[in-house]
């Protein structure tokens, strides 16, 4: 059998047109929807391969890639286009890092902050080890909080602005911490929550993320007042299970209207994805959403600059 050019054409063009086609169905599988986090790469590919087939004449091929763009972009554009929020009078940058337990390039991270300048940082992946490289902020970031530990999951929040309180829960099912605070944003209390939940490559993985994102949900349907919710989720928006959370938490992601901002795999940049968030209740505008530099780990902090 002879293999032509248009013929791997033609085989890869059935193929994004099936990923693009399977994964827009609702169905709560972790297979079905690890492959939710590239909607992105698919719409693109798929108008790559839209234009090779209009030159090679291939009609058909041309048609069904006209479908799979447009249920692509049923979900990427909507990112694209303007928030509605209102303007606050008091500016605060935040910036959401997981830093990688392994990561020895601890000063990438001090000059990240140096450079961004953020009035709060939300750490994934601290360790013990990284818990005492960061100890190099709390003159800048005189209140803090960590909850270090071996392995992936520690996290910590450095801020300027003071904490009325601050504590942590372990989260189900892995006791993963999840840290809840108080911040005194001017004459206001702004809640803060910050998670990290597993990592969902295998059913029983999948599960647990579920798990610890429901148990969030409750956490935050105790609080009252303006909220921020940060963390790596281990979801891009399109997971039916984060699209469940969004709405029930009554939060928004602050990409709506600033794009899709991938962060995630930085050893894999035309495989990056979406899955550090930070998330606000409606009367918190977002003035900014970008990624910023590279910090010697496999994610790209995300920097926000919010309007209270």
């Amino acid at each position: 059998m002879r293999v032509t050019l248009v013929g791997i054409l033609q085989s890869t063009a059935v193929l994004a047109v099936l990923f693009s086609l399977v994964t827009a169905l609702p169905i709560n599988d972790f297979v079905l929807q690890l492959f939710t986090h590239f909607r992105l790469q698919y719409l693109l590919v798929s108008i790559l391969l839209l234009l090779l087939m209009v030159g090679f004449r291939q009609h058909a091929y041309t048609a069904v890639l006209l479908v799979a763009i447009a249920v692509n972009a049923a979900f990427v554009l909507p990112w694209y286009v303007g928030t509605e929020s209102v303007q606050g009078e008091t500016t605060m940058r935040v910036v959401q890092a997981n830093v990688l337990s392994t990561n020895t390039e601890h000063e990438k991270v001090l000059r990240m902050l140096e450079s961004e300048q953020p009035d709060l940082v939300v750490f994934q992946e601290v360790s013990p080890q990284w818990l005492v490289a960061l100890a190099a902020l709390q003159t800048e970031y005189p209140y803090s909080y960590a909850e270090a530990r071996e392995g992936n999951f520690g996290i910590a929040v450095f801020s300027r602005v003071p904490f009325a309180s601050v504590t942590h829960v372990d989260s189900p099912p892995y006791a993963f911490p999840t840290i809840i605070a108080k911040l005194r944003v001017g004459e206001e209390l702004v809640n803060l929550v910050a998670t990290h939940p597993t990592i969902p490559v295998r059913a029983p993985l999948y599960e647990a993320r579920n798990l610890q994102l429901n148990s969030v949900h409750d956490i935050l349907a105790d609080l009252d007042g303006s909220t921020i919710l940060m963390g790596d989720l281990n979801t891009a928006m399109w997971d039916v299970n984060y699209r469940a959370f969004e709405a029930r938490a009554d939060l928004r992601n602050v990409r709506k209207g600033f794009g899709i901002v991938p962060t995630w795999p930085t050893f894999m940049p035309i495989a990056m994805i979406p899955i550090d968030h930070v998330l606000v209740s409606s009367d918190i505008a977002v003035q900014d959403v970008r990624t910023g530099p590279g910090i010697g780990s496999d994610h790209l902090p995300l920097v926000v600059t919010l309007s209270l």
